[in-house]
């Protein structure tokens, strides 16, 4: 195996670590905590690219199913995907999937990829917001009233860190021996 290949199998690792770390990491808001995961998978994503990104995401879901505390608030296990913040965990996949896209079609531009996060986080909303009205047999406005628009300033908030600190950590990871093969998409 050469070095490079180790190098990337390397660094996907330590950012599924990344991801389980601060994952977990939430406010208590009401039903759905206020989460970083959406913002660290982002930020993984322009890292790494969409794929690497989105083993990285899957990574995770694998290690908080299998019982390791990654989940918000520290949860775990096949449970919390039953539960009414399930859907939101399964969303994380294709958020991965779609700013991984968007990334490639924008060649790793910023500006492509802010609209990229968006429309990302608008289907980690939609898989939330359907699994928890069929958990708990809501209806749309009362989830959209806990479920969406409290958390709309914070997700602006974590795409706007994105796109201001993920080029800085990538002009850094480029000048890292052997990091150019790995920031390619």
């Amino acid at each position: 195996m050469n070095s490079t290949k180790i190098f990337q199998m390397s660094f996907t690792a330590l950012m599924t670590a990344f991801l389980c770390v601060l994952a977990p990491l939430s406010i208590p808001i009401g039903p759905v905590p206020v989460s970083l995961t959406p913002m660290v998978i982002c930020l993984i994503v322009y890292l790494i690219g969409g794929l690497k990104g989105t083993i990285c995401v899957a990574l995770y879901l694998i290690i908080g199913i299998i019982g390791l505390p990654v989940f918000s608030g520290f949860g775990s296990g096949i449970g919390k995907l039953a539960g009414p913040t399930g859907g939101y965990i399964i969303g994380f996949i294709f958020t991965a999937m779609i700013c991984g896209g968007a990334l490639f079609l924008g060649k790793g531009k910023i500006c492509w990829y802010i609209p990229g996060m968006i429309v990302g986080i608008i289907v980690l909303y939609i898989f939330g917001t359907a699994w928890f009205m069929i958990s708990l047999k809501t209806d749309l406005k009362y989830t959209l009233k806990v479920c969406v628009y409290p958390f709309l300033p914070f997700d602006a908030a974590k795409i706007a860190i994105v796109a201001i600190v993920g080029p800085i950590i990538k002009k850094t990871m480029r000048k890292m021996s052997g990091a150019e093969k790995l920031l390619r998409y």
